[in-house]
């Protein structure tokens, strides 16, 4: 009984002074003190993007056949004045010096000249060589002549001769003349002009007759050489010809069979 008293008093003290002491403890409101649980920021949800298709592109319209042959016409006629007027101003190569007729006879006889033949006569001077081989062999031939004046009196010698329907005058650069057309091409100018035809004198179709008046071609072996004396100004002249295609020079013989011909260069 006395143990049961003790615990009583025991327990009535401890309940005392529990009274007497703050608790240690309280009870706390989790709603007001934890933080709001706040959602990350999100980035404003794009837009419904809308397929909407780019402005359609217009091709610019293909320029038409008409417009483009115009251009190029343009373009064509345009060179064509630049060239003529390049030659209408060029220095010719050599002074004018007419060949003897019974010279340009024998040139012409030579190259054996036929009606079939069209015969090109590079320097033509006042036309001569062009002339009597229409009339006399009733060809087609073509003069050429880089000097105005040169050409004004070779187109009067075609009228006066009335081979008009067979001979052409024009006014251009030998030098950039395509020959292959040509079955037979005279020639009256310096040696070195001459070598400087060969490129285009070989283009020529085999069988073709190259003649000259006077001067060789240097470095080419003619076939033929014939030495007339003119009735006109009673001189020496010497005509050569060559046959496509143009046989050249040995190497080892060319200065020799040169230098023997040296009066003629």
């Amino acid at each position: 009984m006395n143990k049961l008293l003790c615990a009583l008093s025991v327990c009535v003290l401890f309940a005392a002074g529990c009274a007497d002491r703050e608790p240690s403890f309280s009870i706390v409101d989790r709603t007001a003190s934890e933080k709001p649980v706040v959602a990350a920021a999100q980035p404003p949800a794009e837009s419904a993007k809308t397929d909407v298709p780019p402005a359609p592109v217009t091709p610019a319209p293909a320029p038409s056949a008409a417009s483009e042959a115009s251009k190029q016409a343009s373009q064509d006629g345009e060179q064509a004045g630049a060239a003529k007027e390049a030659t209408e101003n060029q220095t010719p190569d050599v002074v004018f010096v007419p060949t003897p007729q019974d010279v340009v006879d024998k040139m012409l006889e030579m190259a054996k000249v036929s009606k079939d033949d069209l015969v090109y006569d590079l320097g033509c001077g006042d036309g001569r060589i062009v002339v009597t081989a229409a009339k006399r062999y009733g060809c087609k031939a073509i003069g050429y002549d880089i000097d105005p004046q040169r050409i004004k009196e070779s187109q009067e010698n075609v009228q006066k001769n009335g081979v008009g329907d067979l001979v052409q005058i024009q006014q251009k650069d030998i030098f950039t003349l395509d020959l292959s057309e040509a079955n037979v091409v005279t020639l009256y100018l310096l040696p070195r002009l001459n070598v400087k035809l060969i490129p285009q004198l070989e283009k020529l179709k085999p069988g073709s007759r190259v003649v000259s008046h006077d001067f060789r071609m240097k470095g080419v072996k003619p076939d033929k050489t014939v030495t007339l004396t003119s009735d006109e100004d009673q001189a020496e002249h010497k005509i050569f010809l060559w046959t496509i295609p143009l046989q050249k020079k040995d190497s080892s013989t060319t200065g020799q069979s040169d230098a023997t011909d040296s009066s003629n260069e």
